[in-house]
């Protein structure tokens, strides 16, 4: 095992992609959402590295890959990225973690890539008409951006993290400068607005009947207080793949990984690790 996670990139269709890396064997992916990036792994990755190669990529357009100014962003683009990037290091299968909407990410690349994943996580994920959030919709609107300068954006920012959880010592001041460095520039936040504006639940709404088809064994991580992803859409997520199995942490909102690592690890290390008897994977 690695004895410290590594930061590379490399080049998908062009484009600078980061990742962070750590540890040997079968490989697991993790998926980040908005407005964060690799960072929110940053207690999971060496947990799962005792195991498992380890790779928590930043999406195209967040963190430390490249921002291009006219480059797809969509989920749809980013579930492509992923896979691309899956091959570009070697990757013919992995198991899949993701959260928010790298949970879209994950669930498009399971329904029209089924092959490259083995066993499949969905953390407070966004799924069929479940977003954008409300607090994101007036932000996508025209004209938006340019009546926001970047100090007012970045206020706007800090005051927003702190939302998305129960315990708010998990949003420390430290934690909210980690997740809005990337957008703290006039670039980044050009770079977030696009991100916004390319937020559309038609993605997840357009695979949701074929979601009763997914082969993967495939576990739904929910915080029972998320104030984003409203925890209802939990259960009907897991009852629409077959054989999910559902687990709702007790007292935590949307950034549940911030609040309550060691207790996300548990599940996590114990879901891959155990057999998959009865699945096609």
């Amino acid at each position: 095992m690695s004895t410290s996670i590594k930061e590379n990139h490399t080049y998908i269709d062009g484009h600078k992609i980061a990742f962070r890396e750590q540890g040997q064997g079968s490989p697991v992916i993790l998926i980040h959402g908005i407005p964060t990036n690799s960072l929110m792994w940053r207690d999971i990755i060496p947990q799962l590295a005792t195991n498992h190669r380890v790779i928590a990529p930043d999406l195209l357009n967040y963190g430390q890959s490249e921002k291009p100014k006219h480059a797809d962003v969509s989920i749809n683009a980013q579930s492509h990225m992923i896979v691309h990037l899956m091959n570009a290091l070697g990757i013919r299968r992995a198991d899949v973690v993701a959260h928010d909407i790298g949970g879209g990410v994950a669930q498009l690349i399971a329904v029209n890539h089924s092959e490259k994943i083995k066993k499949l996580v969905l953390i407070d994920s966004v799924c069929f008409d479940s977003w954008p959030i409300p607090e994101f919709e007036p932000l996508q609107k025209p004209g938006a951006e340019t009546k926001m300068n970047l100090h007012e954006f970045i206020t706007m920012m800090r005051d927003f993290m702190p939302k998305g959880v129960y315990n708010k010592q998990a949003m420390s001041d430290e934690v909210i400068d980690h997740y809005l460095a990337p957008w703290s520039t006039e670039n980044g936040k050009r770079a977030f607005f696009r991100n916004l504006r390319r937020l559309n639940k038609e993605y997840t709404q357009a695979v949701a009947d074929e979601l009763e088809t997914l082969p993967h064994q495939t576990m739904v991580i929910w915080g029972d207080l998320d104030p984003f992803q409203k925890p209802e859409y939990a259960g009907k997520l897991a009852d629409a793949i077959p054989g999910a199995e559902l687990v709702r942490i007790k007292d935590a909102g949307h950034w549940l990984i911030d609040e309550k690592p060691d207790e996300i690890s548990r599940h996590l290390k114990r879901f891959l690790t155990e057999s998959s008897t009865g699945f096609c994977t």
